[in-house]
C-alpha cells in the first residue's frame, strides 16, 4: 500500500509551486526532489550543520528538520532565490566570491541564507554577532575567518 500524500502548495523564490508529499516528506527532500532545487544541501540531517538552511518567511530555518506539509502556504527562499531576477548576484553572494569564503561549497548555500537573514535584521553586526549569527552553520574547510570577513563586506563594513 502506498502513502498517502497532500498538496503541499507554497513560494518558492517568488513563484507560487505545487506538489504532492506524504506527510512526512522533508522540506530539504521536497525542495531537492520535487521541485528540482539542489542548491539546497543536506549534510547532517539531524540539524546540526545548518548545510540545509532555507528561509521560511524570510527566517531562516533547517529544511532537514521541517516538513513540506508545515511549510504549505509559507515562502521559502532558497539560494537559488537570492540572486537578483537578471541573475546579479546578492550583497551576500558577491562578498562571500570576493572574499574567497567558500573552497568545497557545501555548506555554502546555508551560509548565504543565514547571512542573508542576519544582514536583514542587523546590517551591521559587530564581531561578536556575526560569529552568533554564523554559530549554527557548519564549515569544515575554511576557518571561518573569510566568512566573517565576507559578512563584513557584505555589511559594507570591509
Amino acid at each position: 500500500m502506498s502513502e498517502p500524500t497532500f498538496p503541499v502548495e507554497l513560494t518558492v523564490n517568488g513563484v507560487l509551486r505545487e506538489a504532492r508529499a506524504p506527510a512526512r516528506r522533508l522540506l530539504s527532500d521536497f525542495l531537492r526532489h520535487d521541485l528540482g532545487l539542489t542548491g539546497t544541501h543536506v549534510g547532517c540531517e539531524h540539524g546540526v550543520c545548518g548545510c540545509c538552511t532555507v528561509l521560511l518567511d524570510g527566517d531562516p530555518v533547517r529544511s532537514c528538520l521541517t516538513f513540506a506539509v508545515t511549510a504549505a502556504g509559507h515562502e521559502i527562499t532558497t539560494v537559488e532565490g537570492l540572486a537578483g531576477p537578471d541573475g546579479e548576484l546578492s550583497a551576500v553572494q558577491l562578498a562571500f566570491h570576493e572574499e574567497h569564503a567558500l573552497q568545497c561549497g557545501f555548506c555554502t548555500p546555508g551560509f548565504l541564507c543565514t547571512v542573508t537573514a542576519l544582514l536583514r535584521d542587523t546590517p551591521h553586526p559587530t564581531d561578536a554577532e556575526i560569529l552568533e549569527g554564523i554559530s549554527g552553520n557548519l564549515c569544515r574547510c575554511t576557518g571561518y575567518q573569510n566568512i566573517v570577513r565576507a559578512v563584513r563586506r557584505a555589511a559594507g563594513e570591509a
